[in-house]
């Protein structure tokens, strides 16, 4: 039975999630989405150890055709995901210093951009 694009992108998800808890983060919220239509979605929330609150989109693809993993992430999907982040945020009564990664997993290979989008 072939991998349904939904376990491929669960798969990359766990990866991406055991990959960054190495790494030192912690993870608050999987999968955060905003309620009603056409708000966004963020896959993980993670906090560094310098405090500052990751919101992180991971994206799979086989290989690096056609940009790979991290140009699949639109102007479109970026907004979205800033969109859910600030909702996110409301329930923060101080704001933490944060930023926007992606984790692109082509293959094998994991590659972690930090600082890959943001607002301004």
């Amino acid at each position: 039975m072939g991998q349904t694009t939904k376990r491929v992108g669960d798969a990359a998800e766990e990866l991406a999630l055991q990959y960054l808890q190495e790494q030192g983060l912690r993870l608050l919220v999987r999968n955060y989405r905003t309620p009603g239509r056409g708000g966004g979605e963020i896959d993980l929330i993670m906090r560094a150890p310098d405090a500052t609150l990751v919101f992180v989109e991971v994206r799979s693809r086989k290989n690096s055709k056609y940009g790979g993993a991290l140009a699949s992430v639109s102007l479109t999907k970026q907004r979205r995901i800033v969109f859910a982040a600030q909702h996110y945020l409301l329930r923060w009564s101080k704001m933490p210093p944060c930023r926007f990664d992606v984790l692109a997993v082509e293959g094998q290979s994991v590659n972690w951009y930090k600082g890959a989008f943001g607002q301004g």
